[in-house]
This record gives structure tokens, sequence and C-alpha cells, in this order.
């Protein structure tokens, strides 16, 4: 790809600028803005459409080059303090995680262009290193001698003393709770007492900050400043660095009562935490009288086990002290810091929708997408809410590339893209959080500041029979510009951040195929909307699944964190809790806010080998549902067709759960069937693991296609299946499932009220039918 690019918003409004920032390895680039309809290029579909709209954006632009610098450390800016020449002593408590990879900054203040400053390193033999050099050639480096053990927690110490006496300590700090092993004694191999004499003194260079898990390898004019390089992989906790040499007792005492003439700096990880979370994840705080606070770089995991945690509580904002550790990652990434390279003033009169900025050069394209809202007090009667916390939570997904269960999950070899491709070279561009960091922790935060290569029409998903999330959205898109209906669009981060104030102009509400990452703020949001006569089509399965947040300080980011249900990987003990809110992560669930709850359906079964078909229920036959079915056969199967693996009930699949907590009023329109063995009822739902659970012989393998009234004339219907939207351009948009939705619209967006839903005895019959 010799061109790629992302911009500096996602949602935006007529008269407001979006920054598009580029990197290009040609002379130069072409961007203009086009209008994206349809990204599916499947030969069975409409195929590829976009229409280009008349922009100020219609130019060449010289290329440059712009590179990402992935990896989580801290910067603390230099202050005289930190200039030590003679006696020091530094101290922090570390638990790697690969410590036999290479090179590794701990706390460091040290410049590698010129071999200058000092600092604690893990050492390319995978030891404890303290490194001295004084910036003209001269570099000593003291080694401990034994390997550190990955996941367990370590004091490590280093001390010069005005006689020049090196002490190197690395002691092993077992608990029955905080790491890997329990019997400390098994650990005794590793522990290292090393003493010696400075060859050198350390250069202290005023403009090189001190940085935690890593070091600094460059300064620049970019816009990154710090150059930072031997990123470490793993925790710490509590450094301290002091204007002498301690005695081992002293060593101890300085990790929970930091004092004394000579403390120049005392960092406690812990002291951001309040009663509602991190106050500021980025805000790194110095205890000592100095007060040299740092700061974060490029999401380090906070809200993680310290190494003094006892294992009794679970949620960190209750025992900040045993929380007092961040977990550092080679490759985090909260924003690729790229210069923007153009901008767009979006016309007041574009109309509300999605489009992209569309860059060439010579035989290669890029599409960077941003929404488009309508001007306030213009909105129409229906509006499509993209879910965009669900495109940042699979941006990037390396799951192809590094899950040797992928072919089994999909019942073939996946088939990768050119974007594939890159994420593999390009690691750099930051992962999802179906992927675990380089680690093997799991990928907690996602940011969109970054080049995402999966959130682009055309883009076809090795995971799918044909298209998922965004792309797949674009289906719904098309539908609707091709039926002529007038439609706005809205994100999740709109709908998050501005709350049920942003959904009052309209009269229906329209999700995407996937909604399935959000937050307490848009679930309310939803919840209040419904409450008082807002009508909303859920068109798709699996959503308001994964419980997520927004950094505070960085609407850009979100997190989560994985441990009950189907996910690719689970929190550590501890660290279930969301670290930008403290809340509580994992299922929505497991918080008493089951999807059932909201939209009558909710995850049952997933497979990824084809999909399959609807049969009505006798309620849709001539009963309470037969009003959404006007004009479509009454005993013939709905949707065995579509661009999603051939039909409209696939990929994961929703269901009516009474216990869970679908309404007494919901009835069962109509419901799936005949899904193969590669369908199987997800974890969720199973208490033992046991034979049975496939398509083709569990009843609750199926999707539900439900509808209920909600208060004050208002109204749900869902769907149930991600790949139901993938059949609505069948036979030129003249089909069974292209007339439900539109029977059931047109209904909803009617000055009637939502018709009336079942009544047990009907409710009863539904489900009889379906199973």
């Amino acid at each position: 790809m010799k061109v790629i690019g992302y911009s500096d918003q996602l949602s935006i409004r007529p008269g407001q600028q979006v920054g598009f920032l580029v990197s290009c390895d040609t002379e130069q680039y072409h961007a203009d803005i086009v209008k994206l309809i349809h990204g599916d290029t499947n030969p069975d579909g409409p195929g590829f459409k976009i229409d280009p709209v008349h922009t100020e954006v219609d130019a060449d632009f010289p290329g440059q080059v712009q590179r990402v610098h992935a990896g989580s450390h801290i910067l603390v800016d230099d202050h005289p303090t930190l200039q030590v020449d003679t006696t020091f002593t530094l101290q922090v408590l570390i638990a790697p995680t690969t410590p036999h990879e290479g090179v590794q900054g701990l706390v460091t203040k040290w410049h590698e262009g010129r071999q200058s400053g000092y600092g604690l390193f893990i050492g390319d033999d995978g030891c404890l290193q303290l490194w001295l050099g004084d910036g003209s050639g001269e570099v000593q480096k003291v080694t401990s001698g034994k390997p550190l053990l990955a996941g367990t927690w370590y004091l490590a110490s280093g001390s010069v003393n005005t006689e020049g006496e090196i002490q190197l300590r690395q002691e092993p700090f077992v608990t029955p709770a905080n790491g890997r092993f329990t019997i400390a004694s098994s650990l005794e191999s590793t522990t290292a007492v090393i003493t010696g004499r400075a060859r050198t003194a350390p250069a202290s260079d005023s403009d090189v900050p001190l940085v935690m898990a890593g070091y600094v390898e460059a300064l620049t004019d970019e816009l990154i400043g710090v150059v930072v390089a031997g990123h470490y992989n793993g925790k710490l906790d509590r450094p301290r660095i002091h204007r002498e040499a301690l005695s081992p007792r002293q060593i101890v005492s300085q990790v929970d009562a930091p004092s004394g003439a000579t403390l120049a700096a005392a960092w406690n990880f812990q002291e951001e935490i309040t009663d509602s979370g991190i106050r500021d994840t980025r805000r790194i705080t110095d205890v000592s009288p100095n007060r040299l606070h740092g700061r974060t770089v490029n999401v380090p995991t906070r809200a993680v086990t310290g190494y003094n945690w006892l294992a009794r509580e679970q949620n960190f904002i209750h025992a900040p002290e045993q929380y007092g550790a961040i977990h550092f990652h080679d490759d985090d990434l909260d924003d690729a810091r790229w210069r923007v390279s153009f901008t767009l003033t979006v016309p007041e009169n574009l109309a509300s929708g999605l489009y992209a900025a569309r860059l060439r050069a010579d035989d290669d394209t890029d599409y960077v997408p941003f929404y488009v809202r309508p001007r306030k007090g213009q909105e129409k009667k229906i509006c499509f809410l993209a879910p965009t916390a669900s495109y940042m939570a699979y941006a990037n997904d390396h799951v192809a590339l590094s899950t040797p269960l992928a072919q089994l999950l999909i019942a073939r070899a996946p088939v990768l893209q050119q974007q594939n491709i890159v994420l593999s070279e390009r690691r750099e561009f930051g992962r999802s959080t179906y992927d675990a960091h380089s680690d093997g922790s799991g990928v907690a935060y996602s940011t969109r500041l970054r080049p995402i290569l999966n959130m682009r029409p055309g883009f076809r998903h090795w995971l799918s029979p044909s298209l998922w999330q965004f792309n797949a959205d674009l289906h719904l898109i098309d539908w609707l510009i091709e039926k002529e209906y007038d439609f706005d669009v809205m994100t999740d981060e709109d709908l998050h951040h501005e709350g049920m104030s942003a959904l009052k102009p309209y009269r229906v509400i329209l999700t995407g195929s996937h909604p399935e990452y959000y937050s307490e703020q848009m679930l309310d949001a939803l919840n209040g909307y419904l409450d008082t006569g807002g009508r909303m089509m859920y068109l798709g399965a699996n959503g308001f699944y994964w419980v997520i947040n927004y950094d505070p300080e960085n609407k850009n980011i979100i997190e989560v964190r994985k441990g009950h249900g189907s996910n690719a990987w689970r929190c550590k003990p501890g660290e279930f809790h969301l670290s930008f809110t403290g809340e509580y992560g994992t299922l929505w669930r497991h918080r008493g806010r089951a999807p059932q709850r909201l939209v009558g359906v909710g995850f049952v079964a997933q497979g990824f080998d084809v999909s399959s078909y609807y049969r009505p229920t006798p309620d849709s036959l001539n009963g309470v549902a037969s009003w959404m079915f006007e004009g479509i056969e009454k005993n013939g199967k709905l949707g065995d067709f579509g661009l999603v693996g051939d039909g409209a009930a696939g990929l994961e699949l929703d269901i009516y759960d009474a216990e869970l907590g679908t309404p007494p009023e919901t009835v069962i329109a109509a419901a799936s069937q005949d899904h193969t063995d590669i369908y199987l009822e997800v974890l969720d739902e199973l208490y033992f693991n046991a034979p049975g659970t496939g398509g083709t012989e569990n009843p609750r393998v199926r999707a539900d296609i439900v509808y209920f009234p909600t208060p004050n004339g208002g109204g749900v219907w869902s769907a149930s299946s991600i790949a139901y939207c993938g059949s609505l351009s069948h036979n030129n948009y003249d089909n069974n499932v292209s007339r439900l939705v539109g029977n059931v619209l047109n209904r909803f967006l009617s000055d009637e009220p939502a018709p009336l839903g079942a009544g047990s005895e009907k409710q009863s019959a539904g489900v009889t039918q379906a199973s």
C-alpha cells in the first residue's frame, strides 16, 4: 500500500473541519471526497458503489512517509535532581513478561545515540543490568548474571556510592497471590547481589527525559518529540530515585514509605486512582517534594494488580494501594501522531451520510471514512446508528495471522486480503481487542487515531463468508439509498457523549449488523429513547454484549476487559474492572443488563461456514405479527439467499429468552432453521461442555425475528442475525427480506402507534413453533 491514512475526526457536522493524516511513499498522491454506498465486491450483488462529491478537496498533494512509534512508556521531563553524576540509587519492583526478548529499559535516563546516562535495564542476557555511560564512548554494564523468570515480581535496585562502589540487587518478591509462583524457595536461583566498582560517571544530558519502560533512542522534530526504544513488556511498581547509595534495608523501607533528604523522586502509580476510576490515565504522580510528575505514552494498561495484591479485593478502586502497578507492552498504541496532510471543511449543503477521503498513488487506493451528521434542527426521521465502538474493537485484528484454530473455526482456510498482509508486516499499526500483545496478555485498549485497514469499503473479512462490521453495514446503507429513504447517520461516539438528546429528533433508529461493544451511557440513552416512544430496528446480532467505555481524556480510545463468555483472551485475576471508570467489565449480561432486556433477543450461537434461512411462525401468518408480512408468501422460506453465506440467518445468532429479560409482550415472527454443526451454542449459554450443541441437534441454535411494543407508542423489531442485511439487495432489492424490513420501517415511520404485542397464549405458541 503506497498510500494510507486516517482522520482526526470520525463524526462531524457541516461547517466543521476534519483533518486527514496521510503517509505516502510516492512523490505525490491525489485526494478527493466520495460518498460510500456499497462496499461488497461480490459479483452476485450490486457491486462496489461510491459517488464522487464536489468539495474543496480534489487535488494532488506531496507524498511524505510518516512513521508509527508503538510501545508504551512513561516520560518525565529532565530536572537538575535527576542529573546524577556520583552517588545514587535506582529501585523499582518489576514483573517482566518477556525477559529473554532483548534489551528493555526499566528506569532509565539514557540516550542510546550518545551512549550517555544511567539506568536499570533487562539486558540481552535476560538479566537485570545497571548501565553507566559518560557520553564519550565509555559504557559500563553490570549484569546480575541470573536470568529473570517471566511473571515473577522482583525488587530491582542498583546503586553507586561516594567511593565508586556499585551494588546491583535482583531479589524475588513472592507472595501467595502476586505472581506465577508461590514457593519462594524455588526462585532462589534467580536471586543475585552483585558488587563492583564504577569505571565511569554517568553523563546526564539536560535535554534527555527520564523514561520508564524504555530508553531514549533519539530526539526528533516529529510530533512525537522523543523516540523511545527498548520497550519493556511487563509490570512496574513504585519506582524511586535517591541521590545517595541506600543499604538493602533502606531500599525495602522506601517501597511503601519513600522519604529522606536525598529522595529525588518517588512515583506512586496508584495516586491517580479515585472512586470513579483512574483520574487521569496519562498522569504519573511523584510523591516526593520535587513533584517530578510524569506522563504515560501509548496507553499502558492500568488498574492491574501490584506486587502486594492479596487476592481479597477484585476492584482496584477499593484497594488502590494494591494496584500500584502499570503493565507496559512494546506494541501499545494510542495515537500514530502523524502530521495533518490536508483538511476538509464540510460543505454546508452536504447531506448526512458516510463519506471517505479517497487517496490514490499510482495504482494504489485507500479510503479514509468519516460520518457527516445533519445540521442541528434539520434532522430527518430515520437515523442509522453506526456501531463505531465495535469497529474499533475489531480494528486491525490479526486473528487469521496468529490463531492456529482460525481454519477450524470457519471450516475452511482463511483468505487474506492485501490489508491483512500489510498488517502482518506493519505491526506498529496496533492491534485489536481480539489480539494478544507480544507478551501474550490481552489487548484492553483500541484507538481510532491510526490507519484501520479493515474499516474500508471492499475489505472482505477472513472470519465470515463475506463481510464483517464496517463493510457489512454498507449493505444497509445501500438499501436505504436504493429505496429512497431519507436518513441521517450518527456514531456510537456521538451517542456516548451526547446521550439521549442525540436520539430525540428521530422517529426510528436503525442499528448496524453487529453493535457488540456498548457503554453504560449508550445503553442508558437507548433505554431512555424507547421509554419515551422511540422506535428501533436492531438489524444484526450479538449486540449490546461487551462492556466498554471511552477514555475520558481522549474520545478516540475505548477499553474492554474480557473474561466471561466467548472471548479471545481472559483478564488476569483482579483485573476485570475498567481503568477509565472503575466499573465491572466483561459482559453486560453479567451486569444484569442482558441484551434481551433492550431488544428482546441475545447472543446464542455462532458459526462461520454458511448461512441459513427463517421460517415464519403462526403469529406472522394470521396473528399479531401478520402486519409485517404484507406482500410476503406466508409459508415460504424467508431469506434463503444473500451475499453473506448465501442466507439471511448466519454468522452469529440471537434468541428470545424470557429468563434473561425478553419482554412478555414479545412475539416471535420468524425463526431460523437448518444450521450446520459448525454453528455451536456459545459458552455464555453452557453450564458444562456436552455433545449435542451443534446446529443439527440443538433447537436453540437459531435466530428469532421478534417484535414488542414499548411505552408511549414505541416499538422494537430485531432481526437477530449478522448476515441479515446481506440479503437486502437480492433480486434487485425485490425479495422477502427487503419487503419485511420495508414493512416494519414504514409502519414505524407512520404516525400510528406501534402495533400491540403478543398475549401470553400467543407468545407461548410462537416459542413452541420456533423450538
